[in-house]
């Protein structure tokens, strides 16, 4: 069985997110280093984890996380689809069998908001993984540039963090952010990524609340929960 160890520990996968997290550096992106995989990795895991799935899928979604930007290696444009295409044979050639391998470059090939869509548990929990990646760590000392709006919101958001409420269904991204920005610039950059969040959360049979500087800024539906409000089993 081919774990997150295994794959953090290949030559190829590694070169290929050292290489995405240069180019894009040069594009002007925040950071899409090791920080940013981790984190995915960590938090698409724990969704699953949180969520009662088995436990090879929680597995399969923190290697999603840690290999889902290699595409970015290659073009920015589509870098989904094409970190799928690279990955294929690299995982395949690692020896992990060919159910698990079309899982991964499935949920890598539909975790941008331009062209993907849920299709599975661990391409839902790495979508929500990768969306609530926002935080000042992410922008880079040499190049900030207050001008630059992903540079500003990210740097505002002094704490972020996602919860899962099993019982209730809820899945809660909260941000704290301080006067160097605001809600409305939040929003212009990220209004899509959440709209695909809620579409991944729903997937995963629950709802997603954003929740910025304490207030719940999208209003989401609540799925009903048993014995709460009349409803029952």
């Amino acid at each position: 069985m081919i774990t997150l160890q295994d794959v953090r520990s290949n030559e190829d996968i590694a070169g290929l997110i050292d290489a995405t997290n240069q180019a894009l550096e040069v594009l002007g992106y925040t950071e899409h280093g090791l920080r940013h995989v981790g984190y995915v990795s960590h938090t698409a895991e724990q969704i699953l984890r949180e969520l009662g799935y088995p436990e090879r899928r929680c597995q399969l979604a923190a290697i999603a996380g840690w290999v889902h930007d290699v595409g970015n290696s290659i073009n920015r444009h589509n870098h989904g689809i094409t970190g799928g295409a690279l990955l294929f044979p690299i995982l395949r050639g690692m020896g992990m069998p060919v159910e698990e391998v079309t899982t991964i470059c499935t949920a890598v090939g539909n975790h941008e908001e331009q062209n993907g869509l849920p299709v599975s548990d661990v391409s839902s929990a790495l979508i929500i993984a990768d969306k609530s990646d926002a935080h000042r760590t992410r922008v880079r000392k040499k190049h900030f540039n207050l001008d630059d709006i992903h540079d500003r919101v990210n740097y505002a958001i002094k704490l972020n963090w996602l919860e899962v409420d099993k019982p209730r269904r809820v899945i809660r991204y909260e941000i704290a952010m301080d006067q160097s920005s605001s809600v409305m610039e939040f929003m212009q950059i990220y209004l899509t990524r959440m709209r695909m969040s809620e579409a991944a959360a729903k997937y995963l049979g629950c709802s997603f609340d954003l929740v910025v500087n304490g207030v719940v800024v999208n209003n989401q539906a609540r799925m009903p929960v048993e014995g709460e409000n009349g409803s029952s089993s």
